[in-house]
């Protein structure tokens, strides 16, 4: 029988915070609560769930030892279930205080034709937790009370254990050394701080089918100074390389590989890089024996929505930003960017769904920005075309030397090693 999404049930099943970690060997007389809730899967099966709180309401908690020895059950609101993130009166009266100390949510369940889907949970707060899907089929056939699903979900997070038991390790990268990225130019440029937050609330309100913005990590905020060069040559080097200052010392050295504009270019952060803004050519030709053109630096402010797919796990960027040269701040570039940034979760995928997912949340993004004027269609139009364009129609612009200004927090997650360009890419249907 296949049960439809009203017709399904879905639990948040708690227990002991040991049978995550293994810190402590498993009892058969340890309660578990299986706490019945509304779905929350976005798309079924989802990657990502996450579940509020006090959006739950008033729920059904049935306490079971591991055998299915019934202990108990209660009504609960569901803001009630962990203040603080320690479990609240109605779950110590139910199981007692001190088996109440180490409760947890250890994973979502919902049912499915021939079983169960299990969610781990990998981030627990007291207003919300994130799980993680681990479960690739349904198991556990049977009646939720059995718990046949219980050992294969203790198992599959076992299994897993390094990446769900870990802060932000259950992270992966399709295409590694490869950036992915759609543009759009705005003209007339917004507001970008105002259409930021417009678009945040779109994503917020699922406007976006199956998206949500990323849990905990929806919005950044960057403002940059950066020196670029055109590297060109050899020729195997091509296309830029950019000096962006940190926030602790020296520069972050951007390269970016590329012939002409598109969707799929080789990409490299190095940090760490200790050298003074009237040093940046000294560096490029002869540390990387590169053959480089400087262009006029400029700042950058960038405003970033982080968009999470919980139907797949993959996070894209969409980033508005303003780039004006330093030495004429007249001169501006005002863009939004579409790109691939990360994967969460532990199930083995086909890295080509990144395309094809990319390919429907540009169309969405395509059609927002057009309804409000600001771009008919995207392009693949790079910082480097925009500054070898204002360079030809004002060749006095370059200058090299600037004083360092705003600096880049040299964050891990955002380091990228060096492949070559690999993918498979969509046509540029929008031009260059």
């Amino acid at each position: 029988m296949t049960l439809s999404t009203a017709a399904a049930g879905a639990w948040v099943v708690l227990g002991a915070v040991h049978l995550l970690n293994r810190t402590a060997p498993r009892r058969a007389d340890e309660p578990l609560v299986l706490v019945r809730v509304a779905p929350q899967e976005v798309s079924r099966p989802s990657t990502t769930v996450v579940i509020g709180w006090n959006t739950l309401g008033t729920c059904s908690a049935e306490a079971l030892r591991a055998d299915g020895t019934q202990i108990g059950s209660v009504r609960i609101d569901g803001q009630d279930l962990f203040p603080d993130a320690i479990a609240g009166a109605a779950l110590r009266e139910l199981i007692g205080a001190k088996a109440a100390l180490g409760l947890v949510p250890l994973c979502y369940l919902a049912e499915h034709p021939g079983g169960y889907h299990v969610y781990a949970q990998i981030r627990f707060h007291p207003e919300d937790a994130c799980f993680v899907r681990t479960t690739s089929e349904p198991v556990g056939r049977g009646p939720v009370e059995a718990l046949r699903w219980l050992d294969p979900s203790l198992a599959a997070h076992h299994a897993a254990s390094t990446a769900l038991n870990n802060h932000r390790r259950c992270f992966r990268k399709h295409f590694e050394g490869t950036e992915l990225e759609y543009k759009y130019i705005l003209d007339p440029a917004p507001d970008i701080w105002a259409a930021a937050m417009e678009l945040l609330k779109a994503l917020r309100d699922g406007e976006l089918e199956g998206c949500r913005p990323e849990y905990r990590e929806e919005f950044q905020v960057h403002h940059t100074e950066n020196h670029l060069f055109e590297v060109t040559g050899p020729a195997s080097e091509v296309g830029y390389a950019s000096f962006v200052p940190t926030v602790t010392a020296g520069h972050v050295l951007k390269r970016k590989w590329f012939a002409e504009d598109a969707f799929a270019r080789r990409e490299e952060l190095v940090y760490g890089i200790d050298v003074t803004p009237d040093g940046f050519e000294a560096y490029l030709r002869g540390e990387l024996g590169l053959q480089v053109r400087a262009m006029p630096p400029f700042q950058r402010v960038r405003y970033d929505i982080q968009c999470e797919s919980m139907r797949t796990g993959h996070v894209y960027g969409i980033f508005l930003d303003r780039c004006a040269l330093l030495t004429d701040p007249t001169v501006v570039l005002s863009q939004c960017e579409l790109e691939y940034l990360r994967t969460r979760g532990v199930l083995d995928q086909d890295q080509d769904e990144v395309l094809r997912e990319m390919e429907r949340v540009n169309g969405w993004l395509r059609n927002y920005v057009a309804a409000r004027g600001w771009a008919a269609e995207h392009t693949f139009h790079s910082k480097l075309s925009f500054l070898r364009n204002a360079v030809a129609a004002q060749p006095g612009l370059v200058t090299v030397g600037c004083k360092a200004g705003p600096a880049v927090d040299p964050s891990p997650i955002h380091t990228r090693r060096e492949i070559p360009v690999h993918a498979t890419v969509p046509s540029d249907r929008g031009g260059a």
